[in-house]
């Protein structure tokens, strides 16, 4: 009796339909499963493995909410737009997108090829314009919405090796303010998170080579690497109601490696 009373009043997200671009596995699967244990429907994205995406959905299926995985590039326009089509045809809507999506292809400056170059900044900056278009699009009929874009310390302090990556987190955070600017008007809030070493598989080499984790950890105020439930519960507020104040923000929830 008391998990039915919890979901029908206690969580915040209770009939909200959320796409988490990238959800698969790492911090999208966090926020996905996330949101669906505070009673959202989740429509779960991923590019190429999708044994991964349907265990994320049978993990939300379990919890008692509702989700589905689609297979789309949200670098390319019309998988985006075909992914912010299939919430819409399944659950008769999206009301929160979270622009995740994205990956590394690390060189030295000197060194990175063009495709590098493309690859990185196309799924990061052109895939989260792409997929927020699509979305605002709907979202803007309702007079309601919300839109989380994801950045990195990176795109605020820089690093080496990545530059592509570290651009592209950096033109995510304007473009998060320009359409919190122009989407105002329909009541849709647009805010970015900046994270900074989460416990992924993107970040295992960062985390397990010797050298690397103590530098990373001289940054880190907290002296230790993020957990899904250290991130999940930032995500959570800026899909609820209690942000509705709030946009063109930038949260960033990394242990205090930004300040440094």
């Amino acid at each position: 009796m008391f998990f039915d009373y919890w979901r029908e009043n206690l969580v915040k997200l209770k009939d909200k339909i959320a796409l988490v671009t990238g959800s698969s596995r790492g911090v999208g699967k966090a926020v996905a499963v996330g949101y669906a244990q505070e009673g959202a429907k989740v429509v779960v994205n991923y590019t190429s493995n999708e044994k991964a995406a349907a265990e994320v959905v049978e993990t939300i299926e379990k919890i008692g909410s509702r989700a589905i995985a689609v297979k789309a590039d949200v670098a390319k326009k019309a998988d985006a737009e075909q992914l912010v089509q299939a919430g819409i045809d399944a659950f008769g809507g999206i009301d929160i997108l979270v622009n995740n999506a994205g990956f590394g292809r690390p060189a030295m400056m000197l060194k990175m090829e063009e495709d590098q170059w493309d690859s990185v900044v196309d799924i990061h900056l052109k895939g989260a314009f792409l997929c927020a278009q699509a979305a605002a699009r709907h979202m803007k009929e309702k007079n309601s919405g919300k839109i989380i874009n994801v950045t990195s310390v990176a795109g605020l302090v820089g690093t080496i090796g990545q530059i592509n990556y570290s651009a592209a987190k950096g033109g995510v955070i304007s473009m998060t303010k320009s359409m919190a600017r122009e989407l105002a008007r329909y009541n849709i809030c647009v805010n970015v998170i900046s994270l900074g070493i989460v416990a992924t598989d993107m970040t295992e080499k960062i985390r397990t080579d010797e050298k690397l984790r103590e530098i990373y950890m001289n940054r880190i105020l907290f002296k230790r690497f993020a957990e899904a439930a250290d991130i999940a519960p930032a995500f959570t507020f800026l899909a609820s109601d209690d942000s509705n104040y709030i946009t063109g923000q930038l949260l960033c929830v990394d242990g205090g490696y930004g300040m440094i």
